[in-house]
C-alpha cells in the first residue's frame, strides 16, 4: 500500500460514521504520523456529531471533543490523501462530482480491508445500533492499521 499521509473517513452527512472512524483510527498507534480526519458528502451547516455515536465512543473510552462536521471539497483530494468512504455508493459519487479525484487514493473502507459488507448507517436507530457500528468498524480499522503499519 501507498504511504499517505493524509486519510479522510468519508460518509453522507459526516456526523455519525466518518468521525467515529476518525476517532477510532486516533486511538490506534501507526508507526508512520498521519493526519486522520472526517468529511461529509452533504454538510450543509456546521454539525457536532451524533449524539449516540458520541456517547458509543465515550462508553469506550474515546473523546472527539469540539468535533463539527465537514463537507469535502476539491481541495481535501490531495495526492497524498486517502479517501475511505462507508459504502460504495459514496465512492462512486466522489468519483462523479470531484474533478480533482484520484481514483486510486479512493476506497470503500471495508473493500480495502478485505472485509464484505459495507459500514451500515446507524442513523435513526437505537443506542445499540450505533454500538454495533462502532464494535464492527473497529474490527475492520484494526485491519487498517495492519495494512498501514505494513507498507
Amino acid at each position: 500500500m501507498k504511504e499517505y499521509n493524509r486519510i479522510l473517513f468519508v460518509c453522507e452527512s459526516g456526523t455519525s460514521r466518518a468521525p467515529m472512524a476518525e476517532a477510532i483510527l486516533k486511538d490506534f498507534s501507526l508507526k508512520h504520523p498521519v493526519d486522520i480526519e472526517s468529511r461529509g458528502l452533504v454538510v450543509l451547516f456546521p454539525e457536532p456529531i451524533n449524539q449516540k455515536a458520541e456517547a458509543v465512543l465515550i462508553s469506550n473510552g474515546i473523546s472527539l471533543s469540539d468535533f463539527c462536521s465537514t463537507q469535502l471539497t476539491e481541495e481535501d483530494l490531495t495526492e497524498d490523501t486517502l479517501i475511505l468512504t462507508m459504502e460504495y455508493i459514496q465512492r462512486e459519487k466522489i468519483l462523479e462530482k470531484y474533478e480533482n479525484v484520484i481514483p486510486e487514493n479512493v476506497h470503500v473502507l471495508t473493500e480495502l480491508v478485505g472485509d464484505e459488507l459495507e459500514i451500515l448507517d446507524p442513523y435513526g436507530g437505537n443506542l445499540q445500533s450505533y454500538g454495533l457500528c462502532y464494535e464492527t468498524m473497529r474490527k475492520t480499522i484494526q485491519k487498517l492499521v495492519n495494512l498501514l503499519n505494513e507498507s
